[in-house]
């Protein structure tokens, strides 16, 4: 009866030792990342930055659970194993240091991965090596059962952490709070571990259970061909995970759900796949994984193709996500197929460990100095449509196509490639590409078009898919303001207002193509702050603003908010605030903490004017709720747009002082004034809801 309590007792220390270590593994991911976010410009890289620096650390504590169970005995394991654990406890708590977001003198980057390695390093080094060292211990412990239900309890761990975050710690913890609380539970798991390490060690001989059966009974070496796979799979899977969150971070917002939804994804297809053989249907999941990234490239191809075909978020991220879903489901049921025996699992689990990061440093070092685009995703797409394809080709009987399936999607991957090239950078046929570059920060791209007569051409700034700018060649029309500032949009009619002060000062946070200079006269001066320099250089290099403009201006190169808070104040007579990449918003330049920044640079009646222009987002609530919070009256100024001058319907909020009487003839197009309108939301540093503002 002893002997069976603590044989229960055992398995259930392991048990919640996996599942808190992975519930831990995976909550410190998105605390740290938003932690971070501010300080390195609100780029959704931040993110993916951070992933491929866990991925690593997953990969080295993978590597030394490994040479912990392959060189030293159990006894020593305990030894070696505890140390590891205490010094984790004392690095503790993991909230980054303050200094990190001030260094300017390295990339963000290798910022971040400085950064993280002081900070969170040792005990997500530790918590790493957890999953593997636990299921090595109970397969010497348990030698009838297996151990592979264990990494899918550790991958439903790392699903409740991931999505407790943005539905339960985020909107009840400050950030400082989530550090903490993180750190009391890493000391109960360094507990659990340290007594699992220990029993295990101590066990002289393994528990007699006559319930389950090894699955795999015989003990053949992988062939190389297998060892591949382990490593191929897993890194393509990666790869599309990342580019994934990439592409929809672009276009929306960087927020904690947009990061943990197609992570969550991925950890759901190794739940599925690793619980037991009879969950993946090879040739259901191939046939879905085709026909949802089928889709998705169909979809891609009419938005970016110039067909006028429009889809809402929801429609687009239903989409995306489906099929990272079934690739995942493809790559890690294939993954589960060619599991070994267990004596090989430590080395099975390095693989894919190894793949993962293989796939995160292509994404997030790699491409960005191999393309110019966000093309991994593309040829994501293209590799897993192969894969699904051959899938589906071997679960039939063999034929012609199945011999020679290698020597044909090779060609068929070169066609495609060749043929998806072309209009792979191109936002509308008819374009001409000038200059397309991609950094830490995005993609951005100058083209082309010939409007209405040969001799006329519009030059449009893209970032991501979103036209951001455009100037006309024409030298009677290229000094006309367009896109979201011309002179009927509420920047427009607010600058207006204020041109008859001679020593005009205003803050611009955006730079775009330089638009706003042109409203510059002589003796005022314009500032502007642009995050990414490869912007500067588009608005030098293929667009007039900056050089026609008549007044003075500067370019500050860094973060708005960052630069605002290390500047002395500037006394601007009016700020503007215009930051986007691609349609996304930076969410840390709509906070009260950014607003108190700001504030500091403003003279008394200065005003503020907001682009709130979007197509997922409405974010009137949020400027209400930061006018109503630091005593502005607030205007929503709606512009329907002009094509023949180059204008696009916008959507402005201007905050002003009560009783200003330079701007109160902004006229406004919607709601007015400051709690009129419907809702008010204010957003802080802690807390950030976009799904409250969803349109």
């Amino acid at each position: 009866m002893t002997t069976k309590l603590s044989t229960r007792l055992l398995m259930l220390n392991y048990a919640l030792t996996t599942l808190l270590s992975a519930l831990l593994l995976f909550q410190v991911q998105p605390i740290i990342s938003k932690y971070i976010l501010p300080w390195f410009g609100g780029s959704p890289a931040v993110w993916t930055t951070c992933m491929v620096c866990f991925q690593t650390m997953l990969f080295a504590g993978y590597a030394y659970a490994h040479l912990l169970v392959k060189v030293l005995r159990p006894r020593w394991q305990a030894v070696v194993h505890v140390s590891l654990l205490v010094a984790a406890v004392c690095v503790l708590p993991i909230a980054p240091d303050v200094a990190w977001k001030l260094d300017t003198g390295t990339g963000p980057t290798l910022r971040i991965l400085g950064l993280l390695s002081v900070a969170v390093g040792l005990p997500y080094f530790a918590l790493s090596a957890t999953g593997p060292l636990v299921q090595a211990w109970f397969s010497r412990t348990f030698a009838n059962r297996s151990p592979y239900r264990l990494f899918a309890l550790s991958n439903a761990g790392s699903l409740v952490g991931l999505l407790g975050y943005p539905f339960f710690v985020e909107p009840r913890f400050a950030l400082a709070e989530q550090t903490w609380y993180w750190g009391l539970g890493f000391v109960a798991f360094a507990a659990l571990c340290g007594l699992a390490v220990l029993a295990a060690s101590w066990a002289r001989r393994p528990p007699s259970l006559s319930e389950g059966t090894v699955e795999l009974a015989a003990d053949v070496p992988p062939r190389w061909q297998q060892r591949a796979a382990w490593l191929l799979l897993p890194a393509l899977a990666s790869t599309m995970l990342l580019a994934t969150t990439n592409h929809v971070c672009q276009d929306v917002a960087v927020m904690p759900f947009l990061w943990v939804a197609p992570l969550s994804l991925y950890l759901i297809s190794f739940i599925i796949s690793f619980d037991h053989p009879r969950w993946y249907l090879r040739k259901a999941c191939s046939v879905a994984a085709l026909a949802s990234l089928g889709a998705v490239a169909a979809v891609d191809q009419l938005i970016t193709g110039g067909s006028g075909v429009a889809f809402s978020f929801v429609q687009e991220l239903v989409l995306h996500f489906a099929a990272l879903f079934f690739l995942c489901m493809v790559c890690h049921g294939e993954l589960f197929r060619l599991r070994p025996h267990p004596n090989y699992l430590t080395s099975f689990y390095l693989m894919i460990s190894a793949g993962g990061a293989i796939g995160g440093l292509f994404v997030s070092l790699m491409a960005p100095h191999l393309f110019t685009t966000f093309a991994e995703w593309r040829y994501g797409l293209l590799l897993g449509c192969l894969l699904a394809a051959w899938v589906l080709i071997d679960s039939r009987e063999p034929s012609f196509l199945r011999r020679h399936f290698a020597a044909i999607s090779v060609g068929l991957f070169v066609v495609l490639v060749v043929l998806k090239e072309g209009p792979l950078m191109r936002a509308a046929a008819g374009d001409a590409l000038h200059e397309s570059a991609r950094n830490f920060y995005g993609v951005i791209s100058v083209l082309e078009r010939e409007v209405d007569d040969p001799d006329r051409h519009v030059f449009n700034f893209y970032s991501g898919r979103i036209v951001h700018g455009l100037q006309f060649a024409d030298a009677e029309k290229r000094r006309e303001p367009t896109a979201y500032f011309g002179r009927s949009t509420g920047v427009g009619q607010t600058l207006a207002s204020l041109d008859d002060r001679s020593d005009l000062r205003v803050g611009v946070v955006g730079l775009g193509v330089g638009t706003l200079a042109v409203y510059a006269q002589p003796g005022q001066y314009f500032r502007f702050y642009e995050l990414n320099d490869d912007v500067q250089r588009f608005a030098e290099k293929y667009f007039t603003y900056l050089a026609d403009c008549r007044g003075q201006y500067d370019v500050v190169l860094g973060d708005g908010r960052l630069s605002l808070e290390q500047e002395p104040a500037q006394q601007f007579d009016l700020l503007i605030l215009d930051a986007f990449s691609g349609d996304a918003v930076p969410t840390h330049l709509l906070t009260k903490e950014a607003f108190e920044i700001y504030e500091r640079h403003l003279r008394p009646e200065a005003p503020v004017a907001v682009n709130i222009s979007n197509r997922y987002l409405d974010l009137s609530p949020v400027v209400a709720g930061l006018a109503d919070a630091f005593g502005f009256d607030a205007k929503r100024v709606s512009s329907p747009g002009d094509s023949a001058r180059g204008e696009f319907p916008a959507e402005w909020m201007v905050l002003t002082r009560p009783g200003d009487s330079d701007v109160a003839q902004v006229k406004t197009a919607s709601s007015t004034v400051g709690s009129g309108l419907q809702r008010t939301i204010l957003w802080t540093d802690d807390h950030s809801n976009l799904f409250e503002i969803l349109k």
